[in-house]
C-alpha cells in the first residue's frame, strides 16, 4: 500500500486504516505513559476509523533497552518505514484525537499484524476468547 507522508492537520479526511504507522503527538502524559512526538500503530477497526473522531493507537519505542515482554513485538525498519527497528507496546494503547496524528509513516502487513493481536490479547487479558487458530470464539447465549 502507498500513500504519500501527509500531514494529518492539513488533510483532516485522509483514511486511516488498521495497521498505518503515523508520528502522533502523545503530550501531555502522566507517569510512565508513553509521550511527546512518537511513532504509534493504528490497532482501532477500519470502521471506527471512518466515523470517529478518535483512534485508537499503541506507542511504538525503538529503545532497544525495554525489557522483553510478551506484549512487545518487534518491527523491523525495513518492513515498516521506520526510521530504526522498533518494538510495539501492547500494553501501551490510548484513544486519541485523531488530530494528534501527525505525519504518515507506512502500514504493517497482515503477517506483522498478527503479532501485535497476540501481544493485545495477552495485554488485554483475552486469551479465553481465542480458539486453536488465534480467533476471536463469540459465545453463543442462546
Amino acid at each position: 500500500m502507498y500513500r504519500e507522508n501527509k500531514n494529518m492537520n492539513q488533510d483532516a479526511h485522509q483514511t486511516i486504516l488498521r495497521g498505518d504507522l503515523y508520528y502522533a503527538d502523545l503530550s501531555p502524559v502522566v507517569g510512565s505513559e508513553q509521550g511527546g512526538v512518537r511513532p504509534v500503530l493504528v490497532i482501532q477497526n477500519d470502521v471506527g476509523n471512518k466515523y470517529s473522531p478518535t483512534v485508537i493507537v499503541a506507542a511504538i519505542t525503538s529503545r532497544s533497552t525495554k525489557a522483553a515482554i510478551p506484549t512487545h513485538v518487534c518491527i523491523r525498519r525495513m518492513r515498516s518505514g521506520l526510521k530504526q527497528d522498533s518494538t510495539v507496546l501492547a500494553e501501551q494503547i490510548r484513544t486519541i484525537d485523531r488530530n494528534r496524528l501527525k505525519e504518515y509513516i507506512g502500514h504493517l502487513d497482515s503477517g506483522q499484524m498478527a503479532g501485535i493481536e497476540q501481544a493485545m490479547v495477552t495485554s488485554l487479558g483475552l486469551g479465553h476468547l481465542t480458539g486453536n487458530m488465534g480467533q476471536v470464539f463469540f459465545p453463543s447465549y442462546s
